[in-house]
């Protein structure tokens, strides 16, 4: 499991919902290779409206067409391993923005395995009363 606390840096990434990277999403792919590289975390935030450097408009708003919302993949982790990242960012990312952030990281925790601990193999979720 990774440790990370105190000063990290946050890469945020801005593309569209419908972008894609060898038939499938491209938020996924930067997904699995965040995870790939062993990185802290990722996670994929769809947007429910906005634009970017085309200047167009995409909203989800009823009475539109657009169905290429906007979506933010967030990633943190030590300054280090981001920017080993980033070349993998500069190869998927042909339209859309990329942005980096210093943070601190105040608390990461993840959730405990349940296995031997009288919990049911495998079985995620809070411990029931």
């Amino acid at each position: 499991m990774t440790r990370l606390t105190g000063s990290a840096l946050r890469v945020t990434v801005f593309v569209g919902e419908n972008d894609i990277w060898h038939h499938k999403p491209l938020y996924s792919e930067i997904v699995h290779r965040a995870h790939a590289a062993g990185l802290a975390g990722a996670s994929v935030f769809r947007g429910i409206e906005g634009y970017g450097a085309s200047s167009l408009i995409h909203t989800s708003r009823l009475l539109s067409l657009s169905e290429d919302l906007p979506v933010a993949i967030v990633i943190v982790d030590s300054e280090e391993r981001v920017r080993a990242f980033l070349p993998q960012l500069d190869e998927l990312v042909t339209e859309g923005l990329v942005i980096l952030d210093d943070c601190e990281v105040i608390r990461y925790v993840g959730r405990e395995s349940r296995e031997g601990k009288g919990g049911e193999p495998g079985r995620k979720g809070k411990k029931s009363l």
